[in-house]
Formats: C-alpha cells, sequence, structure tokens
C-alpha cells in the first residue's frame, strides 16, 4: 500500500441493492420477493460461519435451525469466551414499554442522527423493526433482564436519545446474550446441523471466478493449516479497534479475517470511523495491555464534571458543588450527561487538554453518583451498577459509592469494515459479513446499546433470509473442492506468510511494534484528526512497518501453540489496516461523528459535515500491484430524516 496519496483513484460508483418502496414496508415485502429455499433442499447446502460472537452464534443457531450445514470456526477455547460478553449497559429496543414516546421511526431517526447521517437509511429502519423481535427471542431463550415491580421488562436511557429504550441485565447484558445464542447453537451442534471447531482461526479467504467459495485456517494448538469449502462463507468477527494497541477490546479482538478478505478484493468500507467510547478508566501505566471500559449505562445516574479551575489536585469531596464544572450539562442542557459518545469524547478531551484533567495523572474527569445514591439510596444504585462498582474497585482501589470514578475516552467501536449491501452481502457474491465486521449500520458513530441490536438482527432475523435468496440458485452444485488451485495457492500463502515471520529473528517483540502503532494511530487519527497529523502518519507507518518486517523477533515454531506468531500476523495486517485508516481520513475532508478532522468545526467545536461533496460510503479497493488503493463511492440519500446539524442541546 503506499505510504501516502496526492490523488485518489476513483473507481465505480456501487449499489446497495436497496429495493424501492415505502420504508416502513420495504423490508416485510422484501423477504416476500426474495428467493427461497424449500426446507427439504436447505440441507443440501453448506455454510462456513467465521465468528461465535453475538452476530455469529445466533447466526449458526437460526442457520442450522432451519437445516443448513454450517460449519463454524472460533479462535477461542469456547463460543463464550467471544467479546460480546463485554457490551455490558444495554440492547436497545423500539418497545415503548415507558409509555415515553418512542417508537420504530425515533429509534431509527435517533440512529441516523447519531451516526451523523453517514448511514444507509434502509438498513437502519430495518434495524429499528427487528429491535422488537430480539427482545422476545432473547426472553424466550431465559436471558434475564431487569423487570419493574409489575412484572414488565425495565428499560433504561443510553446517550444519543430522549427515551428509555435500553434494556439491561444489570451490568452483564452482553454476557446473559451471549449465553442465550451460545445455547442456542449448542442445541444445533448436538442436532449435527452445526459443527463447532475451536482454537482455529481463519487466516485467507479463497475466491474463485469472483466468487468466496471457502476459507484457509490454522488450528492454534498443532499449526495444522487445512482448507474448507461452502456454497457461502459468512464473516462475523467484530471490529478492529485493537489496531490502536490500547483500547476497550480484548486483547485478542483482531482485525485479520476481514483484512485478509480485503485482500482477496472485498471492499472495507469507511474504515476512519473508529469510535471514541467516553467511559473508561485512564491509563495507568505506559505499558498496560489495554483500557477497561465502564458502562455507558452508568451516565444515566453519573454526573460527569472537573474541577472549574484547573490544576486543581484536590479531592473531590473538598470540592465544593460551586467549583465544579458539570461541563456536558452545562453545553447540552437537552441531553445532559447523555449525549452521544463522539459529543461527550471530545468534551472529555477539551476539559483535559485545558488543564482540567484530574487523578494522579491528570487524565480523566470525573464520573460522580453522590447525588443519585443521596436520592435512590445506596441499595438502588447497588442494584442497577453493582457489579461493574466492584469491577471499579478492584482495578483501581478506590470505592467509587465513596469518591467519584475517573474515566476517559478510549478505542472503543469501529462503525466502519467490509461493505455489504442490503443483504448483507460483501461485493464478492457468496461472502456475507454481520455484526460489527461489516460498515452496514451506524454511520460515523454509534448509540450507545446498538451493537447488541445489530449483531443479533443481522444473526437473527436479516442474514437466514438473504442467504436463501444468493443460495437458491445454487441448487444442485457442489461446493468447489478443495484440491482446486485456488485452495492450494492460498495455502501456500498462509504458510509462507508464516515461514516469513519466523525467519525474521530479529531484536524487538510484537508487542513493541504493536505499542508503537497504536501511539501513531492515537496521536494523528484519534479523537482528533487534522491534514498535517495524517500525513505525518502516513509517513511514519510505513517505516515503522518496514522496520517490523526486518527487526521482529517471533518466538517458538508454527507446530504447536504459539501466541507470538498468532499476534506477529494479526500486527502484521493491522499496520497496512492503519494505513488506509489514514488515508480514508485524510480523503475525507469534513467532521461527521467520530470522524473530527478539526479544519471543520463549528464555532461552538461541534463536527461540521460537508454534504455536498462527502454524502457517501467511501468503499476502498485493495490494489494487488502495491499502489494506492481504489476508492469506490456508494451515494446516501435521505429520504426520511431530513439532513440537519446535530444538536443535543
Amino acid at each position: 500500500m503506499a505510504s501516502n496519496m496526492s490523488t485518489v483513484t476513483l473507481g465505480s460508483e456501487l449499489d446497495g441493492q436497496v429495493p424501492s418502496g415505502d420504508i416502513e414496508s420495504l423490508w416485510d415485502q422484501h423477504q416476500f420477493d426474495m428467493k427461497l429455499v424449500n426446507p427439504a433442499n436447505k440441507r443440501k447446502f453448506e455454510i462456513i460461519m467465521i465468528g461465535t460472537g453475538l452476530a455469529g452464534a445466533s447466526a449458526a443457531a437460526t442457520l442450522g435451525e432451519l437445516g443448513y450445514h454450517v460449519t463454524v470456526f472460533t479462535f477461542h477455547d469456547s463460543p463464550r469466551r467471544a467479546h460480546s460478553i463485554s457490551a455490558q449497559g444495554g440492547i436497545n429496543a423500539a418497545k415503548n414499554y415507558q409509555n415515553d414516546g418512542d417508537s420504530v421511526f425515533r429509534l431509527f431517526y435517533d440512529t441516523v442522527k447519531g451516526g451523523d447521517y453517514r448511514s444507509r437509511e434502509a438498513n437502519v429502519y430495518r434495524l429499528a423493526q427487528a429491535s422488537l423481535s430480539i427482545i422476545d427471542q432473547a426472553v424466550a431463550q431465559g436471558v434475564p433482564f431487569a423487570r419493574e415491580y409489575g412484572g414488565l421488562l425495565d428499560n433504561r436511557s443510553f446517550g444519543g436519545a430522549q427515551v428509555s429504550r435500553t434494556f439491561y441485565a444489570r451490568g452483564q447484558t452482553g454476557q446473559q446474550l451471549l449465553l442465550g445464542a451460545y445455547q442456542a447453537m449448542a442445541r444445533q451442534v448436538d442436532a449435527g446441523t452445526v459443527t463447532l471447531h475451536n482454537r482455529v482461526e481463519m487466516l485467507d479467504l479463497v475466491v474463485v471466478d469472483g466468487r468466496a467459495v471457502g476459507v484457509v485456517v490454522r488450528d492454534l494448538l498443532t499449526g495444522e493449516i487445512t482448507s474448507h469449502s461452502a456454497h457461502a462463507v459468512v464473516l462475523a468477527t467484530g471490529g478492529y479497534s485493537n489496531a490502536f494497541y490500547l483500547s476497550t477490546n480484548a486483547m485478542k479482538c483482531n482485525a485479520t479475517a476481514i483484512w485478509r478478505a480485503y485482500r482477496k478484493g472485498a471492499y472495507l468500507a469507511n474504515p476512519c470511523f473508529t469510535q471514541i467510547h467516553p467511559t473508561a478508566i485512564p491509563a495507568s501505566e505506559d505499558f498496560q495491555s489495554k483500557l477497561t471500559l465502564m458502562s455507558e449505562s452508568l451516565r444515566n445516574d453519573g454526573r460527569i464534571w472537573v474541577p472549574e479551575e484547573p490544576h486543581d489536585d484536590r479531592s473531590p469531596r473538598d470540592i465544593d458543588d460551586s467549583e465544579r464544572d458539570y461541563f456536558l450539562e452545562r453545553r447540552y442542557p437537552a441531553f445532559g450527561n447523555l449525549v452521544p459518545r463522539d459529543v461527550a469524547s471530545r468534551n472529555a478531551k477539551e476539559r483535559v487538554d485545558s488543564g482540567h484533567g484530574v487523578g494522579r495523572k491528570h487524565n480523566g474527569v470525573y464520573l460522580d453518583f453522590a447525588d443519585a445514591i443521596d436520592r435512590l439510596g445506596t441499595d438502588a444504585i447497588t442494584e442497577k451498577y453493582g457489579n461493574l462498582f466492584e469491577m471499579y474497585e478492584r482495578i483501581t482501589g478506590e470505592n467509587p459509592y465513596a469518591v467519584p470514578m475517573r474515566i476517559y475516552p478510549a478505542p472503543h467501536y469501529t462503525m466502519g469494515g467490509l461493505w455489504v449491501d442490503y443483504h448483507l452481502m460483501s461485493n464478492l457474491p457468496g461472502l456475507f459479513v454481520i455484526g460489527e465486521a461489516n460498515f452496514s449500520d451506524h454511520g460515523a458513530n454509534r448509540l450507545g446499546a446498538s451493537a447488541l441490536m445489530q449483531g443479533l438482527a443481522d444473526g437473527y432475523f436479516v442474514l437466514p433470509y438473504t442467504i436463501g435468496n444468493y443460495l437458491s440458485p445454487l441448487l444442485g452444485q457442489a461446493p468447489v473442492d478443495t484440491g482446486h488451485d485456488a485452495f492450494k495457492q492460498a495455502e501456500k500463502t498462509v504458510r509462507e506468510r508464516i515461514d516469513q515471520l519466523l525467519s525474521i529473528g530479529g531484536t524487538r517483540t510484537v508487542d513493541w511494534f504493536h505499542r508503537e502503532l497504536g501511539k501513531i494511530l492515537w496521536d494523528y487519527c484519534g479523537m482528533g484528526r487534522n491534514r498535517e497529523g495524517l500525513e505525518k502518519a502516513l509517513s511514519e507507518i510505513p517505516a515503522l512497518r518496514a522496520e517490523f518486517e526486518a527487526d521482529v523477533r517471533v518466538l517458538g515454531d508454527d507446530a504447536s501453540l504459539n501466541e507470538s506468531l498468532e499476534k506477529a500476523g494479526r500486527v502484521e495486517d493491522f499496520f497496512e489496516l492503519a494505513e488506509l485508516m489514514c488515508i480514508d481520513a485524510l480523503d475525507r475532508d469534513e467532521s461527521c461523528g467520530a470522524h473530527f478532522r478539526e479544519e471543520h468545526q463549528t464555532a461552538e467545536g461541534e463536527a461540521l459535515r460537508n454534504d455536498e461533496d462527502y454524502s457517501y460510503v467511501a468503499a476502498w479497493e485493495h490494489n494487488d500491484a502495491g499502489g494506492p488503493p481504489t476508492l469506490h463511492k456508494e451515494p446516501l440519500e435521505f429520504e426520511y430524516v431530513a439532513l440537519s446539524q446535530r444538536s443535543y442541546k
């Protein structure tokens, strides 16, 4: 990949394959219009599923229940270890149990607005519709959602909305939902429709005649490399925020599956749209390996503030209320502490940068529960957030019932991902991408509690329809044989890459290079971006990558469990992805959502879009010859949510 781009090579205009019709009935009508595979024929089709988080497990369970034969791969020792368990705070759905004005359209509207008008309307509306069924599905599976006194499911508020639509199970919502999806998948494993392979990692996508036909995987325990073919391949492998090194993601989260698909021709859309979560525990040491997320649900009852005077090192309980700056409540009175994540994050950064940071390293702001405890009582707060408070105290040694939490923004979710059409299929026929691995639903900023919603909507209620539409014309065709030259070449490429990494024998660890890459990304493509910084990153990343290729030291061999080798392959992919993230951020010369180009902001410091020039999805195509990637644009049209400057005041 080229280290800089003075010009952008433009490709074709992309078609999202959105059917025509009224948005309220579009998905219902399209379900009828799509081709079907009858029950007796479903067992004749092979589907490969990569990933077993909420999206992958729910999709595998549903497809298996329908009768397809599904082969599932996860690099975890158990699907229950998928990072979906860390989505603690809740899941959105427009049930309107609170009778406070919610509706499918309002959830749709809030999501499009929250994403700063950079998402496809039809996909977002379908997501809002599916949210109703997700809750019913989860309850039927036994997910222990919180309930009100009268027995109805309880709701709480999350950022970017003025209604209570977030269903939750204390601070363990993602874990409980994943257990529901996992048990449904396990049932299909027992029934024989799903074959599960643990501790196996996908290392390449196999494409024949422009169609995805299989994958090459490596057994992480034995090092064995094998090929697997199918009629369709589904990627459900999550996001890529670990490119920043320090993020809220589990340390094993990576971009390898989608990146190897990108190198085989799948377009990668909006890679610069990376979300910074406002509620993480600030970094305490230079060499820590990850950051810990404190759920956004805490912003329901916690008040965010900093000392009004800069460099005030007094204990927070010694600072009188009149000496505090509740900056989100001051700047955004209508939404207060529940503004969207990108807005809350930028405001926290501004307060810290201006000298108002708190804590030993002055790198945080306070999240204070004193008022809520006085109003509701300690027991009520414990019932809502007890496990989160316990986790915070174990990590920091501070009791959040007695002193405010310290929080600061951290890399979290990625709105970018492989480009997919309305059917969740990439530009490569046969390659479907679901959950956080695709770009489709969140635009330039994801609202809190919408990740679980999208993963389960894609897996339970969208993909099972759309994949049948693709498979139906293939009835009677066998999957491509793994003896095909394309499989042999893919295996050869994987082996050569592994051998190359093991042969370098340098002096620096993989983690050292990853940490240095993360610093470049955070400094120049993090919460704030500008042309000078992005151009600097695009000169520093290739130089660091060249050093990696010459001086990384990978211990061990390829015939046994070797985490150093696993990391090396993933970090090598992060180098290439980081470059594309910066290319995309430099090319998108506007501010929108979490993509904040400092050259483009309103007088009040808010993101300033350029709808005339940038109202499109940026989908990048890999250049096999080593030159700069080609930009394909999918125009975005807004028929139901009028384009306007976002305001949460």
